[in-house]
C-alpha cells in the first residue's frame, strides 16, 4: 500500500512530500525511486508499487516541490518542457540534499539503494558520488550522465540505455563511462528507445524492461539486499 510522507532537506529545511510504500514480506531495505521530468505519474506509481512487491521499503521524492508543490505532467512536448524549467530551477544542490533526507530516513533499517529514469537517471549518477549511505545505484537513461562520467563514484552503479533512444547516444555514453569507470557495467538494450521501463510507453519493450529490472534487483542483492 502506497502512501504520502513529507519529508525535511537537510540543507534548506525545506519540507517536500514524498511516495511511500513499506516492504511487501520480508524487508530486503530501501529503495529511492527518482522520477522522470513528469513527476510522479503513473509510471513512478507503478515502480513504487513493484518494488514493494519485491521486499523494499520505497520512498519516491516529488523532486520539484521547489518549484510547483505535486508537479505532474503528461508526457508531451508540453509536459517536457515544463519538467525541464523545474529542473533546471532546482538545481543539483536541492535535488542531492533532497535525496540525502530520504537517505536518512531509510537507512537506520538496512541497506539503501536508489533507481533513477531520465532526469533520475542522472540523479543516480549525481547522488553516487555525493550522497552519503548509498548502497548502490541503478540508472537508466540518463541524459546528462556521459558529461558526469567522471566523478568519483562512492557506491556501485549500474547504467541502462536505449539503442532506439533518440536523444542519447547509447555507444558513446558507454565509451565515456568505461573510460572513467572501467567497472561499471553500462547495458543496451537493443530493442528500446528512452523510457522503456514505462509500461505501455511507444519506446518501451517488456522484455528489455524486465532484464533491467532482473539485472539491478541482483545488484541490490550483491550489495546488501538480503
Amino acid at each position: 500500500m502506497t502512501d504520502r510522507i513529507t519529508l525535511t532537506s537537510p540543507h534548506d529545511g525545506f519540507q517536500f512530500e514524498a511516495l511511500h510504500a513499506a516492504a511487501d514480506g520480508k524487508r530486503l531495505g530501501g529503495v529511492i525511486v527518482i522520477q522522470e521530468i513528469f513527476g510522479l505519474d503513473q509510471y513512478v506509481q507503478a515502480d513504487v508499487a513493484r518494488w514493494s512487491s519485491l521486499g523494499f521499503e520505497v520512498i519516491a521524492p516529488s523532486m520539484f516541490d521547489r518549484g510547483q508543490k505535486g508537479f505532474i505532467a503528461e508526457h508531451d512536448p508540453d509536459g517536457v518542457a515544463a519538467g525541464a524549467r523545474l529542473a533546471m530551477a532546482n538545481g543539483p544542490d536541492n535535488a542531492m540534499s533532497d535525496i540525502q533526507a530520504c537517505v536518512d530516513a531509510l537507512k537506520d533499517k538496512g541497506p539503501v539503494f536508489i533507481v533513477g529514469y531520465c532526469y533520475g537517471g542522472t540523479m543516480v549518477w549525481l547522488a553516487a558520488s555525493r550522497v552519503k549511505g548509498l548502497a548502490a545505484g541503478s540508472s537508466y537513461y540518463g541524459g546528462q550522465v556521459a558529461g558526469m562520467a567522471a566523478l568519483p563514484l562512492s557506491c556501485p552503479v549500474i547504467v541502462h540505455l536505449g539503442r532506439k533512444d533518440a536523444h542519447i547516444p547509447a555507444d558513446e555514453v558507454k565509451a565515456k563511462v568505461e573510460a572513467a569507470h572501467p567497472d561499471v557495467p553500462v547495458y543496451i538494450y537493443e530493442a528500446s528507445g528512452h523510457g522503456f521501463n514505462n509500461d505501455g510507453r511507444p519506446d518501451s519493450d517488456l522484455d528489455d524492461a524486465q532484464l533491467a529490472r532482473k539485472r539491478t534487483f541482483e545488484l541490490f542483492e550483491a550489495n546488501g539486499a538480503v
